[in-house]
């Protein structure tokens, strides 16, 4: 059995993931694999009487996350379930330890999706066409009955203009929009941390969404703030535009766009200094920095901030 060398797992959660796979599971081997931010992810094929199987563990190591969301594993787990309603591939679950008492670790065992993560595609367009088709159809799904809602991970009340920016009287107008009001929309399943590493392609088509852990009931908004908010930071505010017009040629009916959603998501990351994203460079993007970041994040905040004024 090969291994990496970056983290061993332990016979006890080995054991646990191959009889969660089948009896007569033999584990090939096992690779740490990129992009795992909040969590220890790994890919491990097994063969079941001479056919191999991919699977993917994720083991909950982050003590703060834990103590927040005590229930992590079984939320992805449900996550997981719900996400088969949607006319996109994802992962289906096959076990989950929602304490660590069975395997040492809170640890979430799923199959693993064929496709990579595609981040300089030969056609943005088509690229970014099927990125917001398959976002349109996991919005489709219902969630009045999904028991986790949506959340903001920063404090509006306490939000102030961050230090590292020079439009701070811009930031204050962003922070006293996302202060007002919120847009009455109807709540729909959301993934809650749609980006493009989260995406996977195969012959230029989405194979799959993977990591499920934040999916809940809120605004599709969201989702797209989110994703826009990384194409602004990774590519330019052009790429960001573009994917929501293809967004809103997939999106249902009834789907009507607020600004103020993409504000929420921006405000969502205020926690410090923006630095580029350790997954962009792990899936091959060079010459990204943090001042670039800066950069084209204050650029992003006006072009919001001018769409919110107009709207």
């Amino acid at each position: 059995m090969s291994a990496d060398s970056n983290h061993e797992l332990s016979a006890r959660l080995l054991q646990w993931v191959t009889h969660a796979v089948h009896p007569q599971a033999v584990i090939q081997s096992i690779h740490r694999l990129q992009g795992g931010m909040s969590s220890i992810v790994h890919s491990i094929a097994l063969y079941v009487n001479d056919v191999e199987t991919k699977v993917v563990l994720r083991q909950f190591d982050n003590e703060d996350w834990l103590r927040q969301e005590p229930d992590l594993p079984m939320h992805e787990a449900e996550s997981l379930r719900w996400a088969e309603l949607a006319s996109v591939s994802t992962p289906q679950i096959l076990a989950f330890d929602k304490t660590g008492d069975e395997c040492g670790i809170p640890a979430v065992l799923m199959t693993q999706l064929s496709g990579t993560v595609e981040l300089q595609p030969p056609s943005m367009e088509s690229w970014l066409n099927g990125l917001a088709e398959a976002l349109a159809q996991i919005h489709k799904v219902e969630a009045d009955h999904f028991p986790w809602t949506y959340f903001t991970y920063n404090d509006i009340s306490s939000l102030q203009a961050p230090s590292w920016s020079s439009f701070t009287d811009s930031w204050d107008k962003v922070i006293a929009i996302v202060r007002g009001p919120q847009p009455k929309v109807k709540h729909t399943f959301i993934h809650r941390d749609y980006h493009p590493t989260n995406v996977l392609w195969e012959m230029g088509k989405v194979s799959g969404v993977v990591d499920w852990v934040n999916a809940c009931r809120g605004p599709a908004g969201i989702d797209i703030g989110h994703c826009r908010l990384n194409l602004a930071q990774l590519y330019d505010i052009e790429t960001a535009d573009a994917f929501l017009n293809a967004y809103k040629k997939h999106a249902d009916p009834s789907f009507q766009y607020e600004p103020y959603w993409d504000l929420i998501a921006l405000i969502d990351i205020l926690f410090g200094p923006p630095t580029v994203y350790a997954g962009w460079p792990a899936f091959g993007v060079t010459g990204l920095t943090d001042a670039l970041m800066v950069e084209r994040l204050d650029k992003y905040m006006l072009s919001l901030l001018e769409r919110a004024t107009n709207h």
